[in-house]
């Protein structure tokens, strides 16, 4: 007999997807290496068909952020002042972590399939780093798929990069994340 809803207490998960949200403006902490290996470790459970695991994170700091920059500078069209604001976009987080999708030969798992599973991982990734006490935000933008960009993260042929996890402190002065409410009726539809 399947679990019923009715007047039951929501479930830890539940609240955590629930509440959350987005943090554009980190402190200048950020978790470290040892503290990130567990919180991908189970991300790594994410759906992922044929078990081809297929996407890799990579941490970006210090040096690599300044590379980052100087990446999305040189796929621009920017100077002056343009540039040097452009080249401090990866600086607004002590770490970003790159999503990619690494798209493996598969006659079973197409390419978008793929693709939905590295998604998966940096959305789970998110929600655990929240639950871990930090403040995270998925960005992308026009220069995810630059080739400069790409160089930066050596990328291979059969991988796409997804965006950055920027992940830092959450300051004490932060508002309460607001998102709009959906009815459910409009989104689950009956065939």
């Amino acid at each position: 007999m399947p679990p019923s809803t009715t007047n039951v207490v929501p479930s830890a998960v539940f609240q955590a997807v629930n509440c959350r949200r987005s943090y554009s403006k980190v402190t200048a902490f950020a978790p470290t290496r040892a503290e990130l290996l567990p919180l991908v470790g189970a991300a790594a459970r994410v759906a992922d068909h044929g078990a081809l695991r297929p996407w890799r994170l990579l941490e970006l700091r210090g040096e690599a952020l300044e590379r980052l920059g100087a990446a999305f500078v040189a796929a621009s069209a920017c100077q002056g002042s343009e540039a040097v604001k452009l080249a401090g976009k990866p600086l607004r987080a002590p770490l970003l972590i790159a999503v990619v999708a690494v798209r493996r030969a598969s006659d079973k798992v197409a390419d978008w399939e793929q693709d939905a599973s590295a998604a998966g991982v940096a959305h789970l990734l998110t929600l655990l780093l929240d639950d871990a006490g930090w403040g995270a935000m998925w960005r992308t933008g026009p220069f995810v798929r630059a080739a400069a960009v790409r160089a930066v993260h050596g990328l291979a042929d059969n991988e796409e990069l997804l965006g950055w996890l920027y992940v830092g402190g959450i300051p004490a002065d932060c508002k309460p994340g607001v998102r709009l409410s959906i009815d459910p009726v409009e989104f689950l539809e009956v065939l």
